[in-house]
């Protein structure tokens, strides 16, 4: 398996430092060596943020992705203004098409314009869009199936609120499927 090296990145608040986490953990059950770094400033809710998640079948050296970025989530503007640079060429970018104008994203990067902000409306719970983001990722990553993402949310959200886990599940699954 090629070394899978994602960035999520969006405003603090959007959960991405909880997405790459729980990418993170699925694959850690799928057997992968993965590696988990968090990057936050001193800002709060609205603050940018951003985690970097290494997956590979070998030892990972070091947590830190300073380039070839293979899949990057950008749930801003700000996010894909400061990773695109570091994307490798066929690398994938999902955006929330809602937030991301994508018009300068080189050719040879694969775009996926994914809705989350609407997706989350739909299901009736604007908390939900990153779980959707979580979607997105394990669909472009074919190491995952739908269950991976169903238990890992049940496992992280479950006891601690079952009405939001099954919200979270719903916007998991409709951004999977939308591939």
């Amino acid at each position: 398996m090629k070394s899978i090296k994602l960035v999520c990145a969006g405003f603090g608040g959007q959960g991405v430092l909880s997405m790459g986490q729980m990418v993170a953990l699925m694959a850690m059950k799928k057997g992968f060596n993965t590696s988990w770094m968090p990057s936050y400033g001193p800002e709060m809710r609205g603050g940018t943020a951003n985690c970097q998640v290494v997956i590979d079948d070998a030892e990972i050296a070091s947590p830190i992705i300073a380039e070839g970025i293979t899949l990057l989530l950008a749930m801003n503007q700000m996010a894909l203004t400061k990773f695109q640079p570091k994307l490798e060429k066929g690398a994938w970018l999902i955006v929330n098409e809602a937030l991301v104008n994508t018009d300068e994203v080189p050719s040879d990067v694969h775009v996926l314009k994914v809705d989350f902000n609407k997706i989350a409306s739909e299901i009736g719970n604007p908390k939900v869009q990153n779980m959707a983001a979580l979607g997105s990722i394990a669909a472009q990553l074919d190491i995952f199936d739908k269950q991976d993402g169903i238990e890992i949310i049940e496992e992280k959200f479950g006891m601690k609120n079952p009405e939001l886990t099954k919200l979270n599940q719903k916007a998991f699954e409709v951004a999977y499927d939308h591939h």
